[in-house]
């Protein structure tokens, strides 16, 4: 499968986001990290007009017609890989016949963003092919709107970004109405970043996702009646206190705008925490953010939050929290080095009692985003 054959190796990062949870799409800053966990893809021209997709975890194998790349949206499995190239071609980028051999190690439903690896391995693998430089910031906005206009998940831009322009070690301290960027070196001394997955799958096509999204709209077109802002994230917590009576009467709009809003704000005392080193405010912050994300959001479950109370408990843990859209998925803590294995033990035997079967914990590294490797 990965023989000689193939010319190159393209892999992009899934990444786990520290903290700054369902904020993005309201303009807000988030501080996610890529991961060690990526979407590889083997690719070589193949000389016709056609896309030759193929997995090595799975015996599919579905052929593109690189004329009609706008009718795959219902293919499984492919329309991701479709959706990108489609929208790459829309934005005038040529696409040569190739061979594209998918090894995916980020976990499905995972809330690690492996739709948002494979976006942008696909359109990183494609311009390669073309003998495109790389610009892995297009390269994001065009993964992004295949998301959202294939796809049908109206997502932000923080995945994709994360994903194609993380760098090892660092976090990317993102202002997603702006996308200027800020590296944050990922020192936590005696600590170190441990991520489970509550094993329970999630979609965000399915889930409530884009009715969330609907809800901090909602908000946003209301409070602009008293305040001359663009989005959610302009408002600090004290402004927001003066003008949220407007939101009285609409239901959970209003807590919906009341997590964007201080969330926006533990990002930013997040971000000046990990430059002093100060990994106890750090992980006070990550707790508060999952509390936000459980009463005011509604994006947890009895999963999420058993996992999340668990590792909060143990003494070996700063701090803890969800991370990705919810419904399902990870959780990132931050864990003393020395007491990683009795943490992971400790936490799966409370999970595992409660819930009825076992949590998944990953060992990964923070890496950089797109790689691209000639064979």
């Amino acid at each position: 499968m990965t023989n000689e054959k193939y010319t190159y190796s393209i892999s992009a990062a899934g990444r786990v986001n520290l903290i700054g949870e369902h904020v993005d799409y309201c303009g807000g800053k988030v501080m996610p990290a890529a991961l060690s966990l990526k979407n590889t893809i083997f690719a070589r021209p193949n000389g016709t007009d056609k896309i030759n997709l193929a997995w090595t975890d799975i015996p599919v194998r579905v052929t593109l017609d690189i004329s009609r790349l706008s009718e795959y949206k219902d293919v499984k499995f492919a329309n991701y890989p479709a959706g990108s190239a489609y929208l790459w071609q829309q934005a005038g980028h040529p696409i040569v016949g190739c061979d594209l051999l998918y090894d995916c190690t980020v976990p499905f439903g995972s809330g690690l963003s492996s739709s948002a690896a494979i976006e942008v391995s696909t359109i990183a693998a494609l311009a390669t092919l073309a003998g495109e430089k790389l610009d892995p910031v297009k390269i994001a906005l065009v993964a992004q709107k295949a998301e959202r206009e294939y796809a049908g998940v109206n997502c932000g831009i923080m995945d994709q970004y994360a994903s194609a322009c993380g760098k090892k070690d660092n976090a990317i301290l993102l202002d997603c109405n702006t996308l200027v960027r800020e590296y944050v070196p990922i020192v936590l001394g005696d600590f170190t970043l441990v991520i489970a997955n509550c094993n329970k799958p999630h979609s965000l096509v399915e889930s409530k996702y884009n009715e969330r999204r609907a809800e901090t709209e909602r908000a946003l077109a209301l409070l602009k009646e008293k305040a001359d802002i663009s989005c959610l994230a302009e408002l600090t917590p004290d402004a927001f206190a003066r003008i949220s009576s407007v939101l009285d009467g609409e239901g959970k709009v209003k807590n919906r705008a009341r997590h964007v809003v201080e969330e926006c704000d533990r990002v930013r005392r997040a971000a000046g925490a990990m430059k002093r080193g100060d990994v106890g405010t750090l992980g006070e912050l990550l707790n508060a953010s999952h509390a936000s994300l459980r009463d005011l959001y509604e994006v947890t479950g009895v999963e999420l939050d058993t996992l999340a109370a668990a590792a909060q408990e143990h003494p070996a843990c700063a701090g803890s929290r969800m991370t990705g859209a919810g419904f399902g998925g990870c959780t990132v803590s931050v864990v003393r080095k020395d007491g990683v294995e009795d943490f992971k033990r400790t936490v799966a035997e409370k999970y595992t009692k409660k819930i009825g079967y076992a949590p998944s914990f990953y060992d990964c590294t923070i890496e950089d985003g797109i790689i691209v490797k000639q064979l």
